[in-house]
């Protein structure tokens, strides 16, 4: 799923690629893309692009008369800029919507068959913040917010990180990297942090989000983003499962729970302890590995 870094690449190449430019039309190749009616999505057709905001993971292009379109990408949707006369460059079964400027076409697409991602048109502030989670900035909080949001219930450090109604555009590629740029284990609760400990996972969002969102400012340059994904080579642990820590060398781990998966390095984040895998410690039992050197 795109966060914090991948949406603010996102909400600039917009900025630069269609404010100030009349939205034409929209043409809709999925009737499920669309969650709501009223505004009507063609009360939006021919009204200029006045500004391009985020809100969580979420992107709002601004119009006239307080009207909001959210792009909500979920898991797999990604937005794509083809110039006037450029073919699409992707199969046709992945784009949900065409949006039609003079200049060019934004593609929002889908490589999913869930058909998660989606559009919601809605006129005012509040109806825009009735679709904010809520979660504080991470780069604009204090550490007295970060530590008020972080503490207000008590969750694993993962959990507490990606719940967005905690802390706003983190995910769980990023996760992964923060806390491994912290040392803490995932695991760890969040009410049991020492002082030291949560400065180390205050400094570690901040620099991890902030460093990542300029090395993906520097790929996209003045271009449009084209290859967003959870994925990097220059990430530390995140789907680098098995691979060797670059920091010690020791492989990377992870759990596994439904649809995600936590990447950690037992030796940099857990004092060489493995995370019980409820799938396999279950089945392996007394036999499931309790260190990295049993491992």
């Amino acid at each position: 799923m795109p966060e914090l870094p991948d949406v603010v690449v996102y909400a600039e190449a917009l900025t630069r690629h269609v404010v100030g430019e009349p939205l034409e039309r929209i043409t809709l190749s999925s009737p499920f893309v669309l969650r709501s009616y009223q505004p009507p999505l063609e009360s939006i057709f021919g009204q200029t692009v006045r500004g391009v905001r985020r809100v969580g993971k979420r992107l709002v292009l601004l119009f006239d008369d307080e009207r909001f379109l959210v792009i909500h990408l979920m898991i797999a949707g990604r937005l794509r800029w083809r110039k006037s006369g450029d073919k699409p460059g992707v199969g046709s079964k992945l784009i949900l919507a065409r949006f039609a400027f003079p200049q060019g076409t934004m593609l929002f697409t889908e490589a999913s068959s869930k058909k998660r991602a989606s559009l919601t048109l809605v006129q005012g502030e509040a109806a825009l913040r009735a679709l904010d989670p809520g979660g504080i900035e991470p780069l604009e909080a204090s550490p007295e917010q970060f530590h008020e949001a972080l503490t207000r219930e008590s969750h694993t450090l993962k959990r507490s990180l990606t719940d967005p109604h905690l802390f706003s555009g983190i995910g769980n590629a990023y996760s992964d990297e923060i806390l491994h740029a912290a040392r803490l284990s995932p695991l760890k609760l969040s009410r049991s942090l020492s002082d030291t400990e949560f400065v180390r996972l205050y400094e570690a969002t901040r620099r991890t989000l902030a460093d990542w969102t300029e090395r993906l400012r520097a790929q996209t340059r003045e271009g449009f983003p084209e290859k967003v994904t959870a994925f990097h080579d220059a990430m530390m642990v995140h789907g680098r499962y098995k691979q060797p820590c670059p920091v010690c060398g020791t492989p990377v781990q992870r759990i596994v729970y439904a649809e995600n998966e936590c990447n950690y390095c037992a030796k940099c984040q857990t004092g060489g302890r493995l995370l019980a895998d409820r799938s396999l410690s279950r089945l392996l039992k007394d036999d499931w590995p309790r260190s990295i050197d049993d491992l």
